[in-house]
């Protein structure tokens, strides 16, 4: 059974910065496809950054250049830093990731559908 379990939300003031980590079991890491997704209050989820097996990393133009992810294979971990926040960044945070072996060399910056799997979400609350 894959888990997905996210942790590192918490409420900063703008401008500030905050690390996710997304602990995953059960999840074969050959060939895998995961990434970030968040959810603000009456909005529609929406993709963050992906990574992929090529170690090629895709993100939204709302995020790129403040946001980072990265992954440590050996500990089967998803990271996300997160840089100059500023309140429109309030959201949950979800990790997710595609069925291994399902998306090859793909890295496109999917929707959110595209995911087999989600963890339960971190909240991040950004203040001005």
């Amino acid at each position: 059974q894959v888990r997905l379990e996210e942790s590192g939300g918490g409420s900063v003031t703008t401008g500030g910065s905050l690390r996710l980590t997304c602990e995953s079991s059960g999840y074969t890491w050959g060939n895998p496809y995961m990434g970030w997704i968040r959810q603000a209050p009456g909005k529609e989820r929406e993709t963050v950054a992906t990574w992929n097996s090529f170690r090629r990393t895709k993100y939204a133009d709302f995020v790129r250049g403040r946001f980072t992810i990265s992954r440590d294979i050996i500990k089967k971990t998803l990271y996300l830093q997160m840089n100059s926040l500023t309140p429109d960044d309030t959201a949950v945070y979800y990790c997710a990731a595609r069925a291994p072996y399902t998306v090859g060399g793909d890295d496109t910056l999917h929707s959110p559908s595209f995911f087999t799997f989600l963890g339960q979400g971190t909240q991040v609350t950004v203040s001005s």
